[in-house]
């Protein structure tokens, strides 16, 4: 039995959960989301509950367990309370802003600015010019969009120049010797 696919997922005040075959819909403050079941995967709803069990013991269904199982409980926090990345631009003269309600607009050493817009769901918020917040309710939107955003400028091991998200460490190189 998988062990991320046993465990229930609990659902929050405020979150409502509808279960029509084999789509599930979850609502709550920041949203709604929705999502198709596979066949081999059930869900059913006891109290303030959801659990997840498989049809069978097939080797498809063992696979989609706890996979489903973590879909389920990231579309319930989602809504709930939502998601966000943080990304840090570094070099000189590196910057982001907001432009408009749904793009970004980025100066990354190109000859002319990079804008991105954000799609549905997404919003992009820049507390700071090398700093970027793209917050959302599906969680493999925001991470997603933050990747893009990401591969405009990755960060460079010699001088660490680039867009990094937040809690990641660049491993720098020591670059040429020199006599």
């Amino acid at each position: 039995m998988s062990r991320i696919g046993k465990a229930p997922i609990t659902v929050p005040a405020g979150v409502e959960v509808r279960i029509s075959g084999a789509s599930i819909t979850v609502k709550g403050t920041k949203g709604e989301l929705t999502r198709e079941l596979p066949d081999a995967i059930t869900v059913r709803q006891e109290g303030e509950e959801l659990i997840v069990e498989r049809v069978n013991d097939e080797r498809r269904s063992r696979a989609l367990h706890g996979l489903i199982r973590s879909l389920v409980a990231n579309m319930v926090t989602g809504v709930s309370d939502g998601f966000r990345k943080d990304l840090d631009i570094v070099g000189v003269g590196y910057r982001a802003a907001v432009k408009g309600s749904n793009e970004l607009e980025l100066s990354l050493g190109f000859s002319h600015p990079v804008l991105v817009t954000a799609p549905a769901g997404i919003q992009f918020n820049v507390p700071a010019p090398t700093r970027i917040e793209v917050l959302g309710i599906d969680k493999q939107l925001v991470g997603q969009v933050a990747a893009d955003i990401r591969a405009w400028r990755k960060p460079e091991p010699y001088k660490g120049k680039g867009i990094r998200y937040t809690d990641e460490r660049v491993r720098r190189k020591a670059g040429k010797a020199g006599k």
